[in-house]
């Protein structure tokens, strides 16, 4: 950890759930400190609850024995919670039964990704698609899930969530602030030169120069892309972005969506499942639900939804 704190500026950098978290504070107030502790808390606590990587973490343990009731923590079983909402109202394509297909393909530990080049052993399963709807036990009183016959994988929602209740502990620690998790953000306020918040919007074939910059003040961002997250399984490229129809990871003619909106979890699960969607059919679903939308697909095209044309601010040309 990271912390640096001056007059018109505190900070904190740490690493949680597999990426680097830096998280700023514009004129702090006296508050900021404990505000900047507790948000890096629940990074860690989100962390420790919802990995896939430590076989003794209360979503494995959940997973391991899939049919019964397991009592979790606040943080799990909202996310569980949320993430069951998700698949609903996306209609099945956010789907986190995605487990067996990421250890399939040898995913079942932290890969060093940003090394490049990652090359592993297939595991002995082979990629299957999870049947019918998720409709995983919620019990509120008793703060009790049961995932139900498949095993789960929270890894982009749970960081998600983690940016929105990141976001709630540094409302009031100074004029404006923002957090930066990989592809999630949320930005609130006054920037450093007081005029909002610009974030770019990465290429994905790797390239220096960012395809577009946008406003995102005062809302969250995530992008699902397969730049950095992919590698070769048993000989066979593959990356994290799971097509739950096939168990396998998608082919939908993109390289990356990134979607802008006021809850960075929500922004999380509708960047994937855009993707998902595919780009013969992204555009007018996210018009249809009203999403803010950026895409880059196979051939170098970016297109953008009629939401997210005013937060454009700068394209590459």
């Amino acid at each position: 950890m990271t912390t640096a704190v001056t007059r018109s500026d505190a900070s904190v950098r740490f690493r949680a759930m597999a990426t680097d978290v830096n998280v700023q504070v514009v004129h702090p107030r006296a508050s900021a400190a404990s505000a900047l502790a507790r948000a890096e808390d629940l990074f860690h606590r989100v962390e420790r609850a919802c990995t896939r990587f430590d076989a003794e973490s209360p979503l494995m343990l959940a997973n391991a024995f899939p049919r019964e009731w397991h009592v979790v923590p606040d943080v799990l079983f909202a996310a569980v919670s949320e993430a069951a909402r998700a698949h609903r109202e996306t209609d099945g394509s956010f789907d986190p039964r995605v487990l067996r297909t990421l250890t399939a393909y040898g995913y079942d530990r932290s890969l060093p990704f940003a090394a490049g080049g990652v090359d592993v052993e297939a595991g002995d399963e082979r990629p299957t698609a999870a049947r019918g709807s998720w409709r995983p036990g919620l019990d509120d009183a008793r703060a009790s899930i049961r995932i139900g016959r498949d095993p789960i994988d929270l890894g982009g929602i749970g960081k998600g969530l983690a940016v929105r209740w990141a976001a709630a502990e540094l409302g009031d620690a100074g004029r404006g602030f923002l957090i930066e998790a990989g592809g999630d953000c949320y930005a609130s306020g006054a920037s450093p030169d007081a005029d909002g918040w610009r974030i770019g919007v990465e290429d994905p074939t790797g390239g220096p120069v960012p395809l577009a910059v946008l406003d995102a003040t005062d809302t969250g961002v995530a992008t699902s892309s397969i730049r950095l997250r992919k590698w070769r399984a048993g000989g066979k490229s593959v990356h994290h972005l799971i097509d739950p129809r096939t168990g396998e990871a998608a082919e939908t003619g993109l390289l990356a969506v990134t979607v802008l909106g006021p809850d960075p979890a929500w922004a999380e699960v509708w960047s994937k499942s855009l993707f998902l969607a595919g780009r013969g059919a992204m555009r007018h679903l996210a018009d249809d639900k009203g999403l803010a939308a950026l895409w880059v697909d196979e051939d170098g095209f970016v297109g953008t939804s009629r939401a997210m044309k005013p937060r454009v601010l700068w394209t590459r040309d």
